[in-house]
């Protein structure tokens, strides 16, 4: 078993949050999970800036699109413009079914397009999926 991946899950939905800590729960899955609630604190948790303890790798970002601030491609932009974070796995977790988010998002590298259909049962599929992946990938230092 590898090290320990770390979870930051990017949502302003608190519905969603919780909906997915309790799929991880129920899965028994205990790895830590940090919450940002738009972009901009995403990039801060990962950056440590602002005050914020820096996420430690290897880390996994689950990312919502539509948030204030700064939405979940205006993220994308930015970490993949950034030395340090541009390899970092995202999976988008989102409402939208719009072919062009999905490309866009794609069009950034995310490793999956997860659609929130039926929460309950996408958040639990989408937990199982990514217990899976994290077992079998090698993560990026």
């Amino acid at each position: 078993m590898g090290p320990t991946v770390n979870l930051l899950l990017i949502d302003d939905d608190e519905v969603d949050v919780q909906g997915l800590k309790r799929a991880f729960a129920r899965s028994k899955i205990a790895n830590p999970i940090t919450v940002a609630r738009d972009g901009v604190e995403g990039l801060e948790i990962l950056r440590g800036e602002n005050g914020r303890e820096k996420l430690a790798k290897p880390h996994l970002i689950l990312l919502d699109l539509n948030m204030p601030r700064m939405n979940g491609l205006e993220f994308l932009e930015a970490l993949r413009a950034d030395e340090e974070l541009k390899s970092a796995i995202v999976f988008m977790v989102t409402t939208s079914k719009a072919e062009e988010d999905k490309a866009r998002a794609y069009g950034h590298n995310v490793a999956g397009y997860i659609v929130k259909q039926d929460p309950a049962n996408t958040f639990m599929q989408a937990v199982s999926l990514l217990e899976h992946y994290w077992r079998v990938i090698e993560f990026p230092e």
